[in-house]
């Protein structure tokens, strides 16, 4: 067995034609550089890929730069409503919630809902009242209003478009979710996948990321994988199972997997997003139908990696 450690993050996918060369380039790369080396820690000392995958989560739902937790996008009603889920590879179990407000770090609700209950989703109002019963603290609304967030979600309703995080109004948006993948030195996989979803979306909708096999999917016996991008898309193609599903059934490599995963969004659905992954043995894998990706990776205890 492989004994050393992998980790993969994203934090979304699009055009990314407002980070420019120079200081907006910096800030995401630097975000992800620490969330990555903090991941890094806990799986260096032996922690668990479920712990590395929920804090790196946590990490970048705290960053307003991405769509999650404080940075997460407003809906028609310009109210904040994530979606967000965990799973671990080791035993197929899997915590989801949908459609919370209030709450900051929404990947740590769904990590409740695996350990705490029988269940694998907890929506709205039910998830809320189970986010009380454990002692989670609700936060102000305007904890999530930043300007930002205020700004894009005034020029979506003035356009009567629903837009995907990060761009202006007319042009492709960045598809907002983030996500972590990693590989613990037990072997043991975990994926996580947290986000505010779409600008101006209906009251309600809810995308891929809690989706067990379309937005998040985890299984010792294959990978890990998280999907962002258009959350429909990867819901009508159950996208992550079925990249497992190629591991498995094909025996194909980390790479070929998601290369094949990719070319079936295009071409069955014109999907736009991508997904990062981490196999069996430890080898990281990304692939995506837009210009560009945020995401970076420790494969095999190596050297950080990071990109757009």
């Amino acid at each position: 067995m492989n004994n050393n450690y992998s980790l993969m993050i994203h934090g979304g996918a699009g055009t990314l034609d407002h980070v420019k060369e120079g200081k907006d380039a910096v800030r995401y790369l630097e975000s992800i550089r620490i969330v990555l080396e903090h991941g890094r820690y806990v799986l260096s000392v032996g922690g668990s890929a479920m712990e590395a995958v929920e804090v790196c989560a946590v990490m970048l739902e705290d960053d307003p730069l991405f769509n999650a937790g404080c940075g997460s996008v407003l809906n028609e009603n310009g109210k904040v409503e994530m979606d967000a889920a965990i799973m671990d590879g080791s035993d197929l179990s899997a915590g989801a919630v949908a459609g919370i407000s209030n709450i900051a770090n929404p990947v740590m609700l769904a990590r409740l809902v695996l350990a705490k209950t029988e269940h694998v989703m907890l929506v709205g109002e039910g998830a809320m009242r189970f986010a009380e019963h454990c002692g989670m603290e609700r936060v102000p609304d305007k904890y999530f209003l930043t300007k930002q967030r205020i700004q894009q979600y005034e020029a979506a309703k003035r356009k009567g478009q629903q837009l995907l995080d990060h761009d202006a109004a007319g042009q492709e948006q960045k598809l907002g979710t983030i996500g972590a993948v990693a590989r613990d030195k037990q072997g043991n996989l975990a994926a996580a996948t947290s986000t505010g979803g779409i600008i101006n979306k209906k009251w309600g909708r809810v995308g891929d990321s809690p989706i067990v096999g379309a937005g998040v999917y985890a299984d010792n016996v294959t990978c890990a994988v998280s999907a962002t991008g258009y959350g429909e898309d990867f819901m009508r193609t159950v996208l992550a199972k079925r990249i497992s599903d190629l591991i498995e059934l094909k025996n194909l490599d980390a790479n070929l997997a998601v290369k094949q995963g990719i070319e079936y969004l295009q071409n069955r659905v014109k999907g736009r997003g991508g997904v990062i992954l981490i196999d069996r043995e430890g080898r990281c894998a990304s692939a995506f139908t837009t210009k560009k990706m945020i995401h970076g990776w420790i494969e095999n205890g190596g050297e950080t990696m990071h990109r757009f």
